[in-house]
């Protein structure tokens, strides 16, 4: 979610350290543990299977180019380079990365339960 919000901030952001307009931020996930099923339902794995963050790359789309002749970073043109990022991907992305984070949290109190009910009847 922090990627997102990074990338909606920045979505006027024409003009950064290195130059240039802001590039866009993408995440690269990547599997942990073995995750095939005899070893998780076995349960020897000594790490939960899962998702991890790989790594943080900017994106390799180019800028876009935005007719605005009044705009300080105008080239001769007119043309401002501006990010290549649509709010609208950003926002469902951030709504998906929110329901993931519920769903897991379901999951969870779900098990819990079931474990403290299971203690229960071992009484």
């Amino acid at each position: 979610m922090n990627v997102n919000a990074d990338n909606l901030a920045n979505v006027e952001t024409t003009r950064t350290q290195a130059g240039g307009p802001y590039k866009r931020k993408e995440i690269i996930f990547g599997a942990v543990g073995d995750s095939s099923f005899p070893h998780v339902l076995s349960g020897l794995t000594e790490q939960s299977p899962g998702v991890q963050v790989v790594g943080i790359v900017e994106s390799q789309t180019p800028p876009r180019k935005v007719l605005n002749p009044s705009h300080p970073d105008a080239d001769a043109q007119g043309f401002v380079l501006m990010p290549d990022i649509n709010p609208l991907i950003e926002m469902v992305d951030m709504i998906s990365a929110t329901r993931a984070y519920e769903a897991n949290v379901t999951a969870i109190q779900s098990w819990k339960s079931m474990t403290t009910k299971a203690l229960e009847l071992g009484r």
